[in-house]
């Protein structure tokens, strides 16, 4: 039976995407490798915060399924890879999944089909790696099945901006295959930009979480360097944000996490070394916001030492270990890499996430939150979600350091 769509990866990005598919009116189906995944789907559970379970119930009630069967890649018009693309365990470009995904696309794929790659990767991926790998079979992009990228846009938790009112940036292996990705994405996107060519869609994505990271490294710096020679430095953004023009505001924090940005760049770093080129502004960024857990770790310290208190053996409680506020999500959350490094220097290290799951190199979370902020030595706010009352936390935590800026009161040591 024909599908219009089959979204490969029913994740943070694939979900969304079959959502507002499944909206525009296009008969859509999810092929994961999973079975947790497709059983969480089969009981109207939602696995991504972005798609409630009553959405999620709403799209299953229109035939929205999720499958581990491949064969279903044979019946759709147009397959949408939206695989992860993480770090290897030497920190290069793990696009195993790309890989993976490819192949099992290529072994059930047929003609007149539109394939789109949505998973994030360095300038020449789609045409020198997936491109090879669906014409395996005998099939030719731009002839027998059009090739195209877009890169994902969503970002889990933004309230304001979704798959619709986010421009989409297409491109196409050639000018045919473009347009025939724009079709698609224009039946449920109001804005669709067309690349060049798919090593500028790809190269776009990289650009555009670079500049975040560049930019968080930037200020991140400067919140050392004002911690150094006692200036407020939120007060010092604060007041630059002011300026109209020519200055967009950025805020320090604990380090960078999730599944982009402090993954993308390294990408770009390791596609620049191959192609001989030094990207010295992004390797500088690198080193900033590698940085930055251990420079909230020693605050910690020094606040404790000036309590008359070593760090080892002291109470600490971490509120917030998501990479990101609202989101449950704690891929390359910087605040795991705090706790795991508090917990080496012996702190007797407690955390708390209202939004989190467990982590489980942390153990289970607390249970009673005032206990545990009335007993311990220091409370570190890492992750300011909503569900946090912040009067509460500085009225009943001993000592409180937020490193997110949100706490007002002189009582409170912010970052």
């Amino acid at each position: 039976m024909s599908v219009d769509v089959v979204v490969v990866g029913v994740g943070y990005v694939g979900l969304p995407l079959a959502e507002a598919v499944a909206a525009a009116g296009l008969s859509v189906v999810g092929y994961d490798t999973s079975p947790r995944v497709a059983a969480a789907v089969a009981a109207g559970r939602s696995h991504v915060p972005d798609v409630p379970a009553s959405r999620l119930r709403s799209m299953r009630a229109g035939g929205f399924t999720v499958t581990t069967d491949p064969e279903v890649l044979g019946d759709a018009k147009t397959i949408v890879v939206c695989v992860p693309t993480g770090l290897d365990s030497a920190g290069g470009p793990d696009l195993a999944a790309v890989r993976a995904a490819a192949a099992t696309v290529a072994e059930q794929l047929t003609p007149g089909t539109l394939v789109v790659i949505e998973s994030t990767s360095f300038p020449g991926t789609t045409d020198e790696i997936v491109r090879p790998i669906l014409e395996k079979y005998g099939l030719t992009a731009g002839k027998d099945f059009s090739l195209a990228y877009s890169p994902e846009r969503v970002d889990p938790g933004n309230r304001r901006f979704g798959i619709r009112n986010t421009p989409k940036v297409i491109s196409g292996q050639t000018p045919a295959c473009a347009k025939s990705c724009a079709e698609f994405y224009e039946r449920f996107v109001d804005t669709v930009v067309v690349a060049r060519g798919t090593r500028e869609a790809e190269m776009a994505k990289l650009l555009e979480n670079t500049y975040r990271y560049v930019n968080i490294a930037l200020v991140n710096e400067i919140a050392i360097f004002c911690d150094r020679i006692g200036v407020d430095v939120w007060d010092v953004l604060h007041c630059a944000a002011t300026k109209p023009f020519g200055f967009t505001p950025f805020v320090p924090g604990p380090g960078v996490g999730g599944h982009c940005i402090p993954v993308d760049p390294k990408y770009l770093l390791d596609k620049a070394e191959r192609e001989g080129a030094l990207l010295g502004v992004v390797h500088a960024a690198r080193l900033v916001d590698d940085q930055m857990p251990e420079h909230v770790v020693q605050r910690v310290t020094r606040l404790l030492a000036e309590q008359g208190k070593p760090l080892r053996g002291a109470k600490v409680l971490l509120l917030g270990v998501a990479y990101k506020a609202n989101v449950p999500d704690t891929r390359e959350s910087a605040a795991i890499r705090i706790a795991v490094r508090l917990r080496a220097l012996g702190a007797d290290l407690s955390y708390h996430d209202p939004v989190a799951v467990t982590v489980p190199e942390l153990g289970p979370p607390v249970a009673d939150l005032d206990e545990v902020l009335r007993t311990a030595d220091v409370a570190v706010l890492l992750v300011a979600h909503r569900a946090y009352d912040h009067g509460r936390l500085a009225s009943t935590a001993r000592l409180l350091f937020d490193v997110t800026g949100q706490v007002p009161g002189k009582e409170v040591v912010r970052l």
